[in-house]
């Protein structure tokens, strides 16, 4: 398993509009990349937004961070503070309930 994380400092306030925009615009473009298997956002209390996408592959987990930075900047930018930042790699320790 492989996950692509991309996080970014959000404007303060800018939750809801986020939310709702990672909904309808970065899912449909993550999901539909080959090998996915989940994909979660966390928003900080410090409004730090990180985006946590799993695949089966590392190829998959890469061409998600390429698909999701270059939506990014298109979609998000008049709502983050800062740009967004990306890392692939390896799950190596993970556990369910």
């Amino acid at each position: 398993m492989y996950a692509a994380i991309r996080q970014a400092k959000a404007k303060t306030g800018t939750a809801e509009e986020l939310a709702r925009r990672i909904k309808e615009g970065a899912i449909p473009i993550i999901s539909d990349v080959e090998g996915f298997k989940a994909y979660y956002v966390v928003y900080a209390g410090d409004d730090t937004v990180t985006a946590i996408s799993l695949f089966n592959n590392f190829a998959g987990a890469e061409e998600a961070n390429r698909r999701a930075l270059a939506w990014i900047e298109q979609e998000l930018s008049p709502l983050l503070a800062s740009p967004a930042s990306a890392v692939a790699g390896p799950v190596i320790v993970h556990t369910l309930a």
